[in-house]
């Protein structure tokens, strides 16, 4: 029996779209609306000074990492899977274009995150 490498794409899928759900919209209100308009929090929440040293600790890092790497694959499938359910056939190519921009991103969140100090 021939094996398949679908499981992984689609757990990567499930896990993107468990964090987009649970949290996505609590980090577009605190991003885009909360500590901009300095309503719900102090607007220094979000300076430049503390947002760099969020990401300077290994735990920053991670969290930054796994938001970017799974919204990144969940999008990348749910898109790959919309092109068939709109008539758009995709094969092979398709799929490279998808999965492989997903692990570029992925690798350059990865390369971001390790340079910054």
């Amino acid at each position: 029996m021939k094996r398949s490498n679908a499981p992984i794409f689609w757990a990567l899928f499930g896990a993107g779209g468990m964090l987009s759900a649970l949290i996505g919209a609590v980090l577009v209100f605190i991003t885009g609306i909360a500590a901009p308009s300095g309503t719900f929090l102090p607007r220094e929440m979000l300076s430049y000074s503390n947002v760099l040293a969020f990401s300077q600790h290994w735990a920053g890092k991670g969290f930054l990492f796994i938001i970017i790497a799974l919204f990144l694959w969940h999008s990348v499938h749910r898109i790959f899977h919309t092109l068939h359910d709109i008539g758009i056939h995709a094969g092979t190519g398709a799929k490279l274009i998808c999965y492989g921009s997903a692990l570029t991103g992925t690798l350059a969140a990865a390369y971001a995150l390790l340079r910054i100090g």
